[in-house]
């Protein structure tokens, strides 16, 4: 088939990119920047902003379905950045899709559209949306999703998936900020009881997505909903930090502050760099302080029903390969000359 996937260029979109070509699939990718690694794949590489209702709709343009994993992502910057990238990023998506009679949109959502500050344990997809939001990323998301899950219909079907806190080998988000953070000694665990905390290995968020796509069609009982997608193995979160961390070689997060002192933090740093306009992004943010204090975990049993969803990569061997994956970076083997 042919499939569009936007944000190819990044951590999730470029994983599903190169399954989707590795199963034969006739492969494009829409980001920002160029991929020549892509390429090399027989990937084809489109350049664009999901802001401009143009250029998607020419990515669009002969695709018979779309995963659609492009989004701004982040704790801090401007609202209509995110609005841009997110809002009408996705209204472009569901345009082009009805105007190239493209049947098939799986999208990539986040838990972080139902969070709340009491944190998540055992969520269902039945949460509702709250009434106010603590960061841009969420609110955005929050509003993509239900435009996504609301253009189901007999033309389209659609379907949002949640994966939380996506890890593994390739990662250029997530983990390389957390271990940047650890190495200069400017990271701290938030004190008080442990918060268990799921995450997803990312050939377990790639599998969801391609279970996900074989499912739906038009009408299908899977067709505007959300399902959120994780490993099913919650831990204490600053455990889940340290051994991720270890497989760097770095050792564990030692100093603490309480989380009321870590929302404050969060509240003075806001203020500042909003009066100030300081570039770059607070260290901390009232909306990262409560993520690091409270539990997120899922019932992952619609997805398991519905995606016939089911972690193939354990918590454990996620952390074997990517720790394998360090070592073999940290030491390449030598290049042969021949003579």
């Amino acid at each position: 088939m042919r499939l569009l996937v936007t944000g190819g260029g990044g951590f999730l979109g470029g994983a599903i990119a190169r399954r989707l070509a590795a199963a034969g699939h006739r492969v494009r990718s829409f980001s920002r920047g160029d991929y020549p690694e892509l390429q090399r794949l027989g990937i084809e590489v489109r350049r664009g902003d999901l802001g401009d209702a143009r250029s998607v709709d020419d990515a669009c343009r002969e695709m018979d379905a779309v995963f659609h994993a492009g989004a701004k992502a982040g704790i801090w910057g401007p609202y209509e950045e995110f609005r841009r990238a997110n809002v009408d990023g996705t209204r472009h998506v569901l345009d082009a899709c009805r105007r190239h009679g493209i049947r098939r949109l799986v999208y990539t959502s986040s838990p972080s559209v139902v969070f709340s500050r009491a944190g998540l344990e055992g969520a269902s997809e039945s949460l509702p949306y709250p009434e106010r939001f603590e960061a841009a990323y969420p609110e955005t998301k929050a509003e993509a999703e239900r435009l996504v899950l609301a253009a189901a219909g007999p033309a389209l079907a659609t379907v949002a998936l949640r994966p939380h806190l996506i890890w593994g080998e390739g990662d250029n988000h997530l983990f390389p900020r957390i271990l940047a953070r650890a190495r200069s000694g400017a990271l701290r665990r938030i004190s008080g009881p442990p918060k268990l905390v799921d995450t997803t290995y990312i050939d377990n968020a790639v599998d969801a997505h391609l279970l996900a796509f074989e499912r739906l069609s038009p009408g299908c009982p899977i067709s505007g909903k959300a399902y959120f997608i994780a490993q099913g193995e919650p831990l204490p979160l600053w455990e889940m930090i340290d051994r991720l961390l270890a497989t760097a070689g770095v050792g564990p997060v030692t100093r603490s502050v309480p989380p009321g002192v870590a929302y404050a933090a969060g509240w003075v740093l806001e203020a500042a760099y909003r009066a100030l306009r300081l570039p770059g992004e607070p260290k901390m943010t009232r909306f990262l302080a409560h993520q690091l204090s409270t539990p997120h975990w899922f019932d992952l049993t619609a997805a398991k029903r519905d995606l016939g969803y089911a972690p193939r990569v354990s918590l454990e061997e996620g952390l074997r390969r990517l720790a394998a994956a360090r070592l073999a970076a940290a030491h390449p083997p030598p290049t042969r000359l021949v003579s």
